[in-house]
């Protein structure tokens, strides 16, 4: 007798907790939030000067393709 009041007492609190919590006035309240779009995200810093990047790969092509063979020979 003592487990089944435990259990009824139990769900009875649950059960009181859970309807308590559903009607909040402040659930639903949209209208007091303001609005506004975001800034505009700035542009990235050019920090290279000009100059291309080297973690890039360039674009494969036989102007490309001649400057690094000529590059890769010995110099004499």
């Amino acid at each position: 007798m003592k487990k089944t009041l435990l259990l009824g007492l139990l769900a009875a609190a649950s059960l009181t907790l859970s309807l308590s919590s559903c009607g909040g006035p402040d659930v639903n309240k949209d209208e007091d939030v303001a609005t506004r779009p975001l800034p505009p995200i700035p542009a990235k810093a050019d920090t290279t000067g000009g100059k291309p990047d080297t973690n890039v790969p360039r674009e494969i092509n036989a102007v490309n393709a001649t400057q690094d063979i000529k590059q890769m020979q010995p110099q004499m």
